[in-house]
């Protein structure tokens, strides 16, 4: 394609996405106009990938991390014969369309993650490049080449530059040397609130050459043969990762151009009709010219050669390596091998009382074994949190304290395929890794989190330390399967649930030791069951999870003592899947009669399984230090507080 056909790309791009805000009446065109020739030169010039086959698993990811400018993206992939009609482009942030505010991944072909939360896409784009170089690593065989080698390209923003998400990533890939990430920064100098220079003045090249980064300059994004050049030479580093701050306008070719007017609202008639007096172009909405349409036939007839050649590859490849392939195939599949499970299974922890972060410390290595895939770490707590994989060598995932960019990296490797990723750190933290974690339940990742040290009972590093609202934050979240075991066995069959889930999982977990309850992989299955049953219609109920089950059971027999013999106590390790089941199993469980719900964190919640006539024993103020034994007593996680509690409910007097 010339000079001049590539320019008339450009435009089309440019006014497609401006068509889109001004129909939608709603969006962001400022970046679309300024960093359309960026993202065509890398489309057109380097990226590779198969408009046919999105989910080629060799191709280049790319990820649009200003997620605001999400009209870009999908002119982009209109323009390069992806499956997203012209009619889509017209129904841009409609309801029920495939061209959302922000990008989504499932929803639009193409689209690698969900982006829109800022930072967010960068950090997710580190993980997708530490998972290829593992993966390569992995079923790397000296003398032949490798079974994957692609790259992973973002566009980022001012705005993701500022988010400390981003810098906790950047930070991890310098240290990484992850050669096959090139960032392009659009560099247009303008945030919502007016210039950059209001809030962020730093010498952002050189912080991340500081980082361990290669830095590039294009001094004006209009040059497609300077960004060209850029690009080439990020692509030739394989020893570190990439930034190319490319100069730009936002809102280039618009009356606005320059100023945070552009940055979010339609341009409106009159703008519209000046912009098009300035790219020269028709007074028609969504305009594709003929050149354009051959654009597309080409790029979608070069996506097949390469996909198609990678494929042909692999298959000759197969007939003389055919073992390595067969796993290879496995592993991008992402189902369960045969025999997953068989060491976790055999899994045996004798009857002494043991910390539930222990005993997940042991069903993950047990997993280990016979899951490949299994890959991870831990904010610099992986001895604390037990998620050392034992000869694990480099599926041992060193985060440093970066818990917010720890949780969305793994997002990025589940997204990339051929790894079932977890991360770990103290419940407490899951507030730094929040953002991310929503990602993965939008997102539906599989993706674990092992938050250790689970209530009160964490004792003297006191109330900085103790988490109280952070298990029912997390049960807030939609898509999120949240585990809290009651003993070793519960934590067994929840990493066994976690790991064989379609979305994320989160397993909370004890820092203190707890006794070994019977094996019950159903009851665990099911979210909720029966511990410990009485003869007829219980007088209450005793709902627990975690480490109160084991306090739940021991009132049971401080009430019989005190002639209350009809006492059920049930665990609930799971919510999510509790409330999954038949409104008959549920009622089952919990019975009529009184219930009284315990947890060592905030009460809010449990009122559902409680009823109006029940009530909840739950630590609805912060923590303190204390050795945990006394933590515990000081906020009425005892025998004497519960049992006091539940004599109140049996003697009429109230939830």
């Amino acid at each position: 394609m010339n000079l001049d056909q590539d320019a008339l790309c450009v435009t089309t791009l440019r006014m497609l996405a401006a068509d889109m805000v001004e129909q939608a009446q709603s969006g962001h065109p400022g970046m679309p106009l300024g960093a359309a020739p960026m993202a065509f030169v890398l489309w057109s010039r380097f990226l590779r990938h198969d408009p046919s086959d999105p989910g080629w698993p060799d191709r280049d990811r790319f990820v649009l991390s200003a997620g605001h400018g999400s009209a870009l993206l999908y002119a982009l992939l209109h323009l390069s014969g992806y499956d997203l009609p012209l009619d889509d482009l017209k129904r841009f942030r409609q309801m029920g369309s495939r061209t959302p505010g922000h990008p989504e991944h499932g929803l639009t072909p193409g689209v690698e993650c969900s982006t829109g939360p800022l930072g967010q896409g960068l950090a997710m784009a580190v993980g997708m490049a530490w998972a290829e170089r593992q993966l390569g690593e992995r079923f790397a065989v000296e003398g032949q080449s490798p079974l994957l080698d692609h790259h992973v390209y973002v566009l980022a923003s001012d705005g993701d530059l500022m988010e400390g998400v981003a810098a906790e990533a950047v930070s991890l890939a310098g240290h990484q040397r992850l050669g096959k990430l090139v960032v392009l920064y659009d560099d247009n100098r303008i945030s919502i609130e007016g210039s950059t220079d209001l809030a962020f003045t730093e010498d952002v090249e050189a912080r991340f050459r500081a980082c361990g980064w290669q830095t590039l300059t294009v001094g004006d994004g209009e040059d497609l043969d300077a960004i060209a050049a850029a690009i080439e030479l990020g692509r030739a580093e394989r020893g570190r990762p990439t930034l190319i701050r490319v100069r730009t306008v936002i809102g280039h070719g618009t009356p606005l151009a320059g100023t945070p007017t552009v940055h979010g609202a339609p341009l409106g008639p009159a703008r519209m009709a000046e912009t098009r007096a300035y790219y020269n172009w028709p007074e028609l909405s969504f305009h594709i010219p003929e050149e354009v349409k051959a654009y597309r036939a080409g790029v979608i007839e070069r996506g097949m050669e390469l996909s198609q050649g990678w494929a042909a590859r692999i298959a000759a490849l197969e007939a003389s390596d055919p073992a390595r392939v067969a796993a290879f195939r496995e592993a991008l599949s992402g189902v369960l091998p045969e025999g997953w499970d068989a060491q976790l299974n055999a899994l045996e922890f004798g009857d002494k009382p043991v910390a539930t972060r222990v005993a997940s410390g042991k069903a993950l290595n047990a997993l280990a074994l016979g899951l490949p895939a299994l890959i991870g770490g831990s904010a610099d707590l992986a001895p604390s949190n037990n998620t050392h994989i034992q000869d694990g060598g480099s599926r041992n995932l060193h985060f440093g304290v970066r818990e917010h960019a720890m949780a969305a990296i793994v997002n990025g490797m589940a997204l990339h395929g051929g790894w079932i990723p977890f991360c770990a750190t103290f419940l407490v933290f899951s507030d730094y890794m929040r953002g991310a974690m929503r990602l993965s339940a939008l997102m539906e990742t599989r993706v674990i989190y092992v938050l250790t040290h689970d209530s009160v009972a964490v004792g003297e590093d006191g109330p900085t330390h103790q988490p109280i609202e952070q298990v029912a934050g997390l049960r807030a979240l939609p898509g999120l399967t949240v585990f809290r075991p009651a003993d070793a066995n519960e934590t067994a069959l929840s990493w066994r649930l976690a790991v064989a889930a379609r979305g994320p999982s989160a397993l909370i977990l004890t820092r203190q030791n707890l006794p070994i309850l019977p094996a019950n992989p159903e009851g665990v299955a099911r979210g909720g069951y029966v511990v410990s049953a009485c003869d007829g219609i219980p007088e209450i109920t005793l709902l627990a999870s975690g480490s109160e089950v084991s306090l739940a059971l021991r009132v049971k027999d401080r009430l019989a003592g005190a002639g209350h013999g009809r006492v059920r106590v049930v665990s609930m390790p799971s919510w999510e899947l509790f409330a999954a089941q038949s409104a008959e199993y549920r009622r089952g469980v919990l019975s009529a009669g009184l219930r009284l719900a315990i947890e060592a964190g905030c009460s809010m919640g449990w009122h559902r399984w409680v009823g109006e006539e029940g009530d909840v024993v739950a630590v609805d103020r912060f923590g303190l230090s204390a050795p945990g034994g006394e933590a515990m007593r000081a906020v009425g996680m005892s025998e004497e507080g519960v049992l006091a509690r539940a004599l109140e409910l049996l003697a009429g007097e109230g939830g």
